[in-house]
């Protein structure tokens, strides 16, 4: 009886459900949040200064910009799946290379740190169009970004405390072991690709091509554009929050721990979502877009006091979260089936471009200014993206 059973369970294994990406969603981001709040600590650790630390994270991340511009072209020569498994095991190399506590190592471990985010998303972020319909993309984005919130509340603080309390290499070595497991995980899951929406005997078009065709789409472009604002937000918190905490007193602990429940914030995503849909998703964002520029913006007014600055940095970001409420919608209902693996990889250079503006503006500002200016400018940047959040379709 159990020889009968078989090949029906080995077919429903192969059945991806919307679950099945939550889950494959949630244990991509986990590998990366236990390092998310380690990286600028030892990049702090190796420079000794937030402004060089700006610097570097500018340099890896042009160098990220580029990778993720080519994973149209490993897509096409080796599929989708190889790319993903490039990515887990890339994810595997980088934490390894950071065990060597050198700093050419140390750079190195970011690149391949970046490129694998990249990888990861991307593939994922194509297997999903071709297996979640676009209609039940409205209630899956909250849910992904909800349980992917359980990997970024853990994941940060738990990276600094065994860095501290165990051992320097402790947070690499899970690290690498989370990879493999997303590793494993993906190849027992045997996803395919739909031949229909991603044709692999059509070469990919150069970015030359595409980088057009994709910005001058208004829906899209608009997308592209919230989506730095809100990725650059939080790209700025994971970098400069724990930095804050350190040379405010505070300890690395402490920026672990603001960092964990600044993030266990994305828990409230469904709800933001059930509000989007219920008020609109327009209204959702530019409320979020103005609560979280105001917030952050009173970081930099009391930054003096530590401990109330850290409460500010905590309120900005249950403010901001609520934008992720939305997540991605904006641009998983704007793009045309035919194009999505283009212009899936155009829209994931969010992510690149939200690395890039942060360090590239703040290692400008905190050549004359101190780390609260940093703050202020994020707070700022919110309350522009908060105008540009009312053209948002109605319909969304």
């Amino acid at each position: 009886m159990r020889n009968i059973h078989l090949p029906v369970w080995l077919g429903a294994r192969a059945l991806p459900r919307p679950a099945t990406f939550v889950a494959l969603f949630t244990l991509a981001v986990l590998p990366r949040t236990l390092l998310i709040t380690v990286l600028p600590l030892e990049a702090l650790t190796f420079l000794g200064s937030a402004q060089k630390v700006s610097v570097l994270y500018l340099c890896v991340s042009l160098v990220g910009l580029c990778g993720s511009l080519s994973i149209p072209w490993l897509v096409h020569r080796l599929r989708r799946r190889w790319v993903f498994s490039l990515g887990a095991l890339s994810m595997a190399s980088a934490a390894l290379l950071f065990t060597f506590q050198v700093f050419p190592a140390f750079v190195a471990g970011m690149v391949f740190h970046v490129f694998a985010v990249a990888s990861l998303e991307i593939s994922l972020n194509l297997y999903l169009m071709d297996h979640v319909p676009r209609r039940e993309l409205n209630r899956f984005e909250p849910l992904r970004v909800f349980f992917a919130g359980s990997a970024f509340t853990l994941g940060p603080w738990l990276g600094v405390y065994v860095r501290s309390h165990l051992d320097h290499g402790a947070p690499f070595a899970l690290t690498a072991l989370a990879a493999l497991v997303l590793f494993g995980y993906f190849w027992f899951l045997r996803l395919t690709e739909n031949p229909v929406v991603a044709p692999m005997k059509r070469l990919p078009p150069k970015p030359l091509v595409y980088l057009p065709r994709f910005f001058g789409q208004p829906r899209l472009r608009l997308a592209w554009v919230l989506a730095v604002g809100r990725s650059a937000w939080w790209s700025m918190f994971f970098i400069y929050a724990p930095i804050y905490a350190v040379t405010s007193g505070l300890g690395e602990v402490a920026g672990g721990a603001i960092v964990s429940a600044g993030s266990a914030c994305v828990f409230l995503a469904p709800l933001w979502g059930r509000l989007g849909r219920r008020f609109g998703m327009r209204r959702l964002l530019v409320g979020g877009y103005v609560a979280g520029g105001l917030t952050t913006m009173a970081v930099a007014a009391i930054a003096g006091a530590p401990w109330l600055g850290a409460a500010a940095l905590l309120l900005a970001a249950f403010a901001t979260g609520s934008i992720d409420g939305a997540g991605n919608l904006p641009f998983l209902r704007a793009v045309h089936p035919l194009e999505r693996p283009e212009m899936t990889t155009v829209f994931a250079t969010y992510r690149d471009a939200a690395q890039l503006a942060p360090p590239g503006v703040f290692s400008v500002l905190l050549r004359f200014f101190e780390l609260p200016a940093v703050f202020a400018a994020g707070g700022a940047a919110l309350l522009v993206l908060s105008y540009y959040a009312r053209f948002i379709p109605r319909r969304l």
